[in-house]
């Protein structure tokens, strides 16, 4: 009977999310390959990760440049300065809390710390606990679930490479994260595209050598 309901939740899960979420209503249901994913491009805590940014909103942009890294096992540090090195933010954030070390005033808006601690957090979140694993042609897609929250992990079937997460409730799409990946440990380009909102933030991999 245990297993009979287990399987049944697991099936009304796979239909409701393939229902309400565009991105995989071709997809099958699979067997968990893995019960955790662990996201690789801001792991390395002897790494500074340091990308050209560029934010719109609104109708209004925003560039300067971004820096973030991992301070231990669960915290990163990121900041954000104008492209001549006045810093504008300078945030900690963990899975749960966030600490603001230093802010500009014309961006100390609750709102907007708010919005940006939820894409940043996002975007440096390195571990997942997966609740089910779906398949499409191109992509395995592992789902893990955050109380209300539903976050869509797709790593594409050719090379093994995560290359977007879709952050969603169980009726629509909330943000998009899409990598260009140079290989399965490092993305030199990130798009965080929000659905509900005029707001997208690029980054791109700041190359001293190029640059």
């Amino acid at each position: 009977m245990k297993l009979y309901l287990r399987i049944s939740s697991l099936v009304l899960l796979f239909f409701t999310s393939c229902a309400t979420n565009t991105m995989v209503k071709d997809c099958t249901v699979v067997a968990l390959d893995a019960p955790t994913f662990e996201v690789p491009y801001f792991s390395n805590p002897e790494m500074d990760y340091v990308y050209k940014a560029n934010i719109t909103a609104y109708g209004n942009e925003l560039s300067g440049i971004f820096i973030a890294k991992k301070i231990n096992d669960t915290t990163h540090r990121m900041v954000f300065t104008t492209e001549f090195g006045n810093k504008l933010l300078d945030f900690e954030i963990t899975e749960h809390d966030f600490k603001v070390n230093s802010i500009v005033a014309e961006l100390d808006r609750k709102i907007l710390i708010n919005t940006l601690v939820k894409d940043f957090r996002l975007l440096l979140r390195s571990h997942y606990q997966i609740a089910a694993q779906f398949e499409s042609k191109e992509s395995k897609v592992y789902l893990s679930e955050d109380g209300k929250r539903l976050n869509y992990l797709f790593v594409s079937k050719s090379d093994n490479t995560l290359s977007k997460i879709v952050h969603a409730t169980k009726r629509k799409e909330k943000i998009n994260l899409f990598y260009t990946v140079e290989n399965n440990i490092f993305a030199s380009k990130i798009i965080i595209q929000h659905k509900t909102m005029p707001l997208i933030i690029e980054l791109n991999y700041f190359n001293n050598k190029t640059n």
